[in-house]
Order: structure tokens, then sequence, then C-alpha cells
């Protein structure tokens, strides 16, 4: 019986010869890893519909970054949950506040780790939204663009003064990346980098980070400002738009649905991408490895070699440490 010559299972014989071929290699340094910082301290409140999450105080933050860190993790991103919440989210920014205190307490204890600073006005606004809202010229209730912007800078200044590396703005708000950059830029911090969400979709998998971050909105939704999840093209034009602006990362959000959109983005920039595998996708891989339906090692390893076959140079990850131990057993 002649067989082809071209017999590509000669290749898949053994575990040396697969690895030895291997297109595809995750690492441990390919990780961000998600983490909710409240006041207080002693602080561990675990977040129950994403296992293994929690809201930290300060030291734990410390702690828990520690731990990611001893595992090979060299990046975290931070979100924040205040104490007072208003309509502007003057929290944001808050010199004492549970962000900027964290920063300066990971710098401290991991200087050569890379410090995050998420960039939005949803966790602090009380009403839930990216940015103070107002009544347009119809009368529909609506985020104010404009107004946002200077907000955001002031924000994402104080957490670059705090010790964040890169501040990453996740508002989707109109030339939010340029309004950082020139606030950066007037505080002597023009060597701060921006991670821009770029390409954020209005994504049914957020439901998770809501109850971690305590950030849904009390009316109406977000999908007035995110993307419509059926749109590519618009994706090209987001992320060339952030790039224009000074973006130095531009970001995918979330990964798993949008892997041909982690693609394009890579295709269209010249920049490094980051997929951000969102905190409904985290859950989805728990609840099915709590209830022995997959194996929750080989699954998730699977998704996360697969967002970066996709092209993602970063991915933000809750199973981050999980992982990064799982890559050198």
């Amino acid at each position: 019986m002649a067989f082809p010559a071209d017999r590509p299972r000669r290749l898949r014989r053994t575990d040396t010869l697969r690895k030895l071929v291997r297109e595809t290699e995750l690492s441990p340094s390919d990780f961000m890893l998600p983490l909710f910082a409240v006041s207080g301290r002693g602080v561990r409140k675990p977040i129950a519909s994403m296992p293994g999450v929690a809201q930290l105080s300060v030291d734990n933050l410390v702690e828990e970054a520690r731990t990611a860190y001893n595992a090979g993790v060299r990046s975290l991103i931070l979100f924040g949950i205040p104490d007072r919440k208003d309509a502007e989210g003057t929290s944001a920014w808050d010199a004492n506040g549970p962000v900027c205190t964290g920063f300066k307490a990971l710098k401290d204890a991991l200087p050569d780790m890379v410090l995050v600073a998420d960039v939005c006005m949803c966790e602090y606004t009380d009403h839930g939204h990216c940015g103070p809202i107002e009544r347009d010229a119809r009368g529909h209730v609506a985020v104010a663009n404009d107004r946002t912007l200077p907000l955001l800078a002031r924000a994402a200044v104080a957490y670059a003064r705090a010790g964040a590396d890169i501040v990453a703005p996740s508002d989707m708000m109109d030339g939010r990346v340029a309004a950082i950059r020139t606030g950066l830029d007037e505080n002597g911090l023009s060597d701060t980098p921006i991670m821009s969400y770029a390409v954020k979709y209005a994504s049914g998998f957020y439901g998770p980070f809501r109850e971690a971050a305590q950030s849904a909105p009390k009316q109406g939704d977000r999908r007035g400002y995110q993307m419509d999840p059926a749109n590519v093209r618009e994706a090209r034009r987001e992320a060339l738009l952030d790039v224009g602006e000074g973006a130095d990362i531009v970001m995918v959000k979330p990964a798993l649905a949008y892997l041909d959109v982690i693609a394009e983005v890579k295709r269209t920039t010249n920049l490094p991408v980051a997929a951000y595998n969102v905190s409904g996708e985290y859950s989805m891989l728990k609840a099915a490895a709590q209830a022995g339906w997959i194996d929750e090692k080989r699954v998730c390893l699977e998704i996360l070699t697969g967002i970066k076959r996709a092209g993602a140079d970063i991915i933000l990850t809750y199973s981050a440490a999980e992982a990064a131990r799982w890559l050198q057993d």
C-alpha cells in the first residue's frame, strides 16, 4: 500500500517529538493577573461566582501578588473598590484609597513586577457607569464623553505617581487615550505606557466581574459605548484610533468569543496585543471543573494556548498563578 510522503503523524508519536515542533509556547511571563483592592487590613472577601478570587486589603494583596510572582507571573492589573462613591467617581484618584496605597505597597514589596492600573470610573460612580451621566439633546440618559476625559486623565496620573508602571483605560470613551497621554506628559510621566482596552465589547461574559468590582450599572447598560459583539471592522477602527492617539499596547476584551478579532487586531496594528480572558470565561471553566465535567488543568492551558495562538502577546487571566504552576509541572 502506497502512502503519501508527507505524513504529519510522524511528528506526533512521542511527547518529546511533539514539543520539538510545537508552534505556540505558553510561558508564565505571558500572563497578567487581575486583582481587586479594598480598604482595611486582613480582608479577604471571596467572590462567590469566581472560585479562588477575592477582594483583598493591601496586606493580602501583596501576599497574593508575591505568590503569583513566585510562580513566574511577572505582571498584574489592579482594580479598586472604594469606600465612597459619587456621581463623578472622585474616589478614583484618592491618594489614600486602596488602589494608590496598593501600588505603593506592591512596588516596595515586588519592585520587579509590572504593575498595571485599570483606569475607569465604573467602580467609583454611584450609578455604575464609566463616567458622569447626563441627558443628551434627545432626552436620553448617556455617559458624558468629554466630561469623562479629564477625570480619566486625573486618575491615570494618580496611579502612575503611586507606582503603576502602565495605565490601562477601559472606559471606551472617544479620545481617552489622547487625554491620558497629555495628562501623563504634562505631569512629568511621559515614560508611562498606555495599555488601551481598544476593543471592548458589550459582552455577557462580564457578570462575575461586576460582582467582584461592585460596578454593575444601576440603570441601563453599557451598549451605548461598548462595542457590538457582531462587529470586527469596527474593532480595526477602534484599535487604529487608539494607536494614533498614543497607545503603546492595545487590548481585546473578552477573548474566547473574539479570537478572530485578536488575530485581526494583531494583523492591523504594529503594537503588542493583550487579550482579557474575562470573569465569565473563568467562571465557566471553574464550574465545569468542579462538576467533574472537564480536566481543569488541560482545558485551562488549552484555552490560554488558543488565545496566544490567535495573536495575543499578553493574556490577562484569573488563572495566571495556577496556569504558571501547571506549566512548570
